[in-house]
């Protein structure tokens, strides 16, 4: 989903809130020739000076587990399901939820449900991304990469052909982006280098984004959805994801990357027709660029809950399992390999591969499913390293803030699934006990004036979990 700009001005916020007290102290010792005989610099780096006054500090400043250490020590035990009903109880009995409420309670790894509520499934939003990005690494591999390159078909004639890299820049990304991103000024250089060898100063050059086929958008989708900047137009070759330099989405998206593209062809000394036109790709390889491996590339789509990454995502499943790359093929695609991986489909309607379409239906059980896949194959293990970490990453940056849902910080991790009327969060939770279970809550009838009451709700629902010793110590196994 669209990310909220207000992310960075809060955590520059929180930072401040947290570096008051430290500043304080280190102007006091400074002031004391003591003190400044051991070294003022020290104790204001010293994250816990002991002349601090002792109170309850706010959530985010709260000590918890490293994300990464929990993961890599939290157990499977089997919920106890009284226990989990008693957790659960209150918030998801919120009025705020609405009349629809479906939610499911697993250990993450064999066994049956410890909880389930409600029938059927609901509108999943973008917990769909779950589905699409185990599909894509099952069908694909998680070290596969994709490839932008140049191909000459004729002396004097280039053709640029997209390899439907999600994430392909119209300039070099900055150091510290991740994931690291191929770009077309970098592929251009490369290419004038290689034409200029080759004694080559003019060319003609045409663009090929053929990998994938059909409408650039899902009839399913609303007509807003393109001009009001929520996806773009989905093609096997762009620059941005589509957008141009205003951040507007391009009507289209490949000619645009071409024309750019020429534009820094000719930058780099290389004169180059005026037309630009698609073309068929084929020929010799002038030169390419490669993509992030698809591991990254999943880990991006979903702490980021990025829309344009995974419609072009399940057109890879699409075009690699039934030969079609579109929204059609990606769709049969996705559920043929759910199907062959073993989670549960029955009920299961899609459309498309980001939960855009407000026609898409899921169960929890088939998102409990995925996760549970997930988790016992090391090869599709980046589904669960790319959930959102309540109140550290992604779509959960700015949540779990307040005293009832604080108790997830950091052990919560839940894709977020938004629309209007429509709420999910799917992932795991460790609990007290360090026991690792699957989480799915899915309320998709919410008054649209209860929508952030409803969002705190499952934030609840998620942290009294978190808050639970919740293994089933009684010996049996469910």
């Amino acid at each position: 989903m669209p990310r909220d700009p207000r992310h960075s001005t809060r955590r520059a916020a929180r930072r401040v809130r947290w570096l008051a007290p430290l500043l304080t102290l280190a102007l006091l010792v400074a002031a004391s020739a003591t003190a400044y005989q051991l070294g003022w610099v020290d104790e204001w780096l010293d994250p816990t000076p002991s002349a601090a006054p002792e109170q309850a500090p706010p959530p985010w400043e709260a000590p918890v587990p490293s994300p990464a250490t929990v993961a890599a020590a939290a157990g499977t035990a089997t919920p106890d399901p009284a226990k989990v009903r008693a957790a659960l109880a209150g918030p998801l009995g919120d009025d705020d939820l609405g009349p629809h409420v479906l939610a499911e309670v697993a250990p993450l790894g064999a066994g049956d449900p410890a909880f389930t509520t409600g029938k059927g499934a609901a509108v999943p939003a973008s917990t769909t991304k779950l589905l699409t990005t185990l599909a894509a690494l099952d069908v694909l591999g998680p070290e596969a990469t994709f490839t932008t390159k140049v191909v000459q078909p004729a002396p004097g004639r280039i053709v640029l052909v997209g390899g439907g890299d999600p994430l392909l820049g119209s300039k070099p990304a900055k150091p510290d982006d991740y994931p690291p991103r191929a770009d077309l000024r970098t592929l251009a250089v490369g290419t004038a280098a290689a034409l200029t060898k080759a004694g080559v100063r003019h060319v003609r050059l045409g663009f090929d984004d053929s990998l994938f086929t059909g409408p650039t958008t899902s009839p399913h989708w609303p007509d807003n959805y393109v001009p009001d900047d929520v996806v773009a137009p989905i093609t096997a070759l762009w620059a941005d994801q589509g957008n141009d330099a205003a951040g507007r989405r391009e009507a289209d998206p490949a000619q645009s990357a071409a024309a750019l593209f020429a534009d820094d062809l000719r930058a780099a000394g290389i004169t180059v027709g005026k037309k630009v036109a698609r073309t068929p790709g084929s020929g010799d390889a002038v030169a390419q660029v490669v993509s992030a491996p698809l591991r990254e590339i999943v880990q991006h789509t979903l702490e980021t809950s990025d829309n344009d990454a995974a419609e072009v995502l399940a057109h890879h499943v699409g075009a690699r399992v039934s030969g079609a790359g579109s929204f059609d093929g990606g769709v049969a695609g996705v559920v043929a390999t759910l199907a062959k991986l073993g989670v549960p489909t029955a009920g299961l309607r899609l459309f498309d591969g980001s939960g855009l379409s407000r026609e898409d239906r899921i169960t929890p059980a088939t998102l409990t499913g995925v996760l549970r896949v997930a988790a016992q194959k090391p090869e599709l293990s980046s589904v669960l390293a790319g959930l959102p970490v309540a109140g550290f990453s992604g779509s959960l940056i700015e949540r779990f803030e307040d005293p009832a849902s604080a108790p997830g910080l950091g052990v919560v991790r839940m894709k977020t699934g938004t629309l209007t009327g429509v709420h999910a969060l799917a992932g795991t939770v460790t609990d007290l006990d360090g026991d690792a279970m699957t989480l799915v809550m899915m309320t998709d009838k919410v008054t649209p004036a209860r929508t952030l009451a409803a969002r705190q709700a499952l934030d609840d629902a998620a942290a009294a979990l978190a808050a639970c010793h919740c293994g089933d110590t009684s010996g049996a196994v469910g």
